[in-house]
């Protein structure tokens, strides 16, 4: 009689071990890059909804709003703009060319990826005869920036 052995041989399960890794050691590094630029997104999310109060403002008074002023339509309270990954969100009152009401998003010191840690986006408005448009800059590499900020 015959003896079959079945299973798998010591050479096959490490082979199978090192493709495991080398892709993960292709994934993990690309996972990462995706978490920041999630975290980033969130300084889009915040700006834009300080947008539109701006937008109504600036066109009414013609003068940049800031976070609690009356009739702005902006929250009084800065930490109204903060998020899981965002610190806080104001309003600059510069109104020459090209920079009109810049919004800058700070991003937490903590709980952001290292990229972010205490970064900031400027969002800024461009009159266009009563339409706005917006750019943001940042110093933050481009790979980690959406593509509506690069």
């Amino acid at each position: 009689m015959k003896n079959l052995q079945k299973g798998f041989t010591l050479i096959e399960l490490m082979i199978v071990v090192a493709i495991i890794a080398i892709l993960a050691a292709i994934a993990i590094p690309a996972y990462q890059d995706y978490i920041t630029k999630s975290q980033f997104t969130e300084s889009q999310t915040v700006a834009d909804g300080l947008k539109t109060p701006i937008q109504e403002f600036y066109t009414q008074n013609g003068t940049c709003p800031q976070v609690g002023t009356a009739g702005s339509g902006l929250a009084s309270n800065v930490a109204s703009y903060a998020g899981k990954y965002v610190a806080s969100a104001s309003v600059g009152t510069s109104t020459t060319a090209g920079t009109l009401c810049p919004i800058t998003v700070t991003f937490k010191a903590a709980s952001v990826a290292k990229q972010l840690v205490s970064a900031t986006v400027v969002f800024n408005g461009t009159d266009n005869g009563g339409t706005f448009s917006w750019k943001c800059t940042s110093a933050v590499a481009d790979k980690y920036k959406p593509d509506a900020c690069r």
